[in-house]
């Protein structure tokens, strides 16, 4: 896990995320579960009280070079065997308890599971605050008349209320998820049986992964699960569905800030290189960017191994499962940003609503007219206001012109849809 590659993905570069996940964070992680299984053993008696106070002090305090310990963790294909070296060499009086009964998995998937917990809080906290922002604009503007599109075309009126409702809506789904998340800590020894621990009582060997679990402070595990791979499955799409739900807003918002568009603009300078006038939607195009490459990225994790160990799946999860959290902590917490900021301009909406001359409301007006003489209106290129007006001279009357073919009129249940999602969410804690 050497180099962070920071340079390349702005959307997390000198985030929270990344700090959470970089390559110190994931060995101190791994140090962590260390002395986490020293304090757990020694709760038990399975080593001596004063080896587990060693390990623990000497682990919070033992400094190593991330790039040289992936140098030497070629030599057994993953980083904890080089670590324990270097811990036992630490603690010379202690070296017999340090990494005791355990398996290299059982470290590193616990420390995964770590840094995943922490990353997931703060992505967490930041779509809390997202939300709120959102749950704000849809109540401001949840009678704001724009157009609404289906296949990049004006359809019919709907309110940027709705808008950023539905935006709101996927985030709750989304945190939902994120919240019902139970990472598990691993501990199984060699080959998942707990041999090592049950050698020495075969009464406590399941007491110590519970006790393990709480010193680290992950979800007990109903068995250790070095082939069964669900939790970090389960992982990868609650990450998927957050990046998801966090690029439809940035999607939405790089089209209606298009210059032809201007329907709200970010709070970024988004600069151009070449094109000093362009005000580029920088901040959406980072977190649409990362939208796009968490879900390439989650396929990769929980692979099918073989038998008790992976050879090889196992190993291809680790910088997956990093970048997947770097990308969505990235993306929440530059999302966060983007929607504090997010600037709206509903004279321009209400234009872009008027901009067909009412062709907005054409499925109101073939209720009104039949859909036969809509579409010859509609191919002949006459201005809807004159054919009603015909039609009422000839017909009898109908209601106003004007009020048919005013777009604010035609908003069917969207005013009520918005105020149903923000009760929806008032509720949640």
């Amino acid at each position: 896990m050497s180099g962070d590659g920071g340079l390349l993905a702005p959307v997390w570069a000198g985030t929270r995320a990344e700090e959470i996940t970089s390559d110190a964070a994931w060995l101190r992680a791994m140090l962590e579960a260390e002395a986490a299984l020293a304090r757990a053993q020694a709760r038990l008696g399975f080593i001596p009280s004063e080896a587990a106070v060693a390990i623990d002090r000497t682990a919070a305090a033992l400094v190593l070079d991330p790039a040289d310990l992936a140098k030497r963790a070629r030599q057994s294909a993953n980083p904890v065997v080089p670590l324990v070296s270097d811990l036992r060499r630490a603690v010379p009086g202690a070296a017999a308890s340090v990494h005791r009964g355990a398996t290299s998995q059982d470290i590193l998937d616990s420390a995964a599971m770590l840094v995943a917990t922490r990353a997931v809080r703060g992505i967490v906290g930041d779509l809390s605050g997202i939300m709120r922002d959102l749950g704000e604009l849809a109540e401001r503007h949840r009678g704001t008349v724009m157009a609404a599109r289906t296949l990049g075309q004006q359809a019919v009126p709907t309110t940027f209320g709705l808008k950023a409702a539905g935006w709101l809506a996927g985030l709750m789904r989304a945190r939902d998820r994120l919240r019902e998340l139970r990472l598990p800590a691993q501990l199984g020894g060699a080959a998942g049986t707990l041999a090592a621990f049950a050698e020495q009582d075969a009464a406590s060997a399941l007491p110590l992964v519970e006790l393990f679990a709480e010193e680290i402070g992950l979800a007990v595990p109903v068995a250790p699960w070095h082939a069964e791979r669900s939790a970090v499955t389960e992982l990868g799409a609650a990450l998927v569905g957050t990046a998801r739900a966090l690029g439809k807003p940035a999607t939405d918002i790089v089209l209606m800030a298009q210059t032809e568009v201007g329907e709200v603009a970010e709070s970024s300078a988004g600069g151009s290189s070449a094109m000093p006038q362009k005000r580029n939607p920088a901040l959406s195009v980072l977190v649409r960017s990362a939208a796009l490459q968490v879900p390439a990225y989650a396929q990769v994790l929980g692979q099918v191994g073989e038998h008790e160990r992976a050879a090889g799946a196992w190993q291809a999860e680790w910088l997956p499962l990093r970048e997947a959290l770097r990308l969505t902590g990235g993306a929440a917490e530059t999302a966060a940003e983007l929607v504090t900021g997010l600037q709206v301009f509903p004279e321009r909406m209400r234009a872009n609503a008027e901009l067909t001359g009412g062709r907005l409301v054409a499925e109101r007006l073939a209720a009104h007219l039949g859909r036969e003489a809509l579409a010859q209106a509609l191919a002949g290129d006459r201005p809807l206001r004159e054919v009603l007006e015909q039609t009422a001279a000839a017909e009898g009357p109908l209601r106003a012109p004007g009020e048919l073919l005013d777009p604010g009129a035609y908003l069917g249940a969207a005013p009520e849809l918005v105020d149903r999602i923000l009760a929806i969410y008032r509720e949640q804690p």
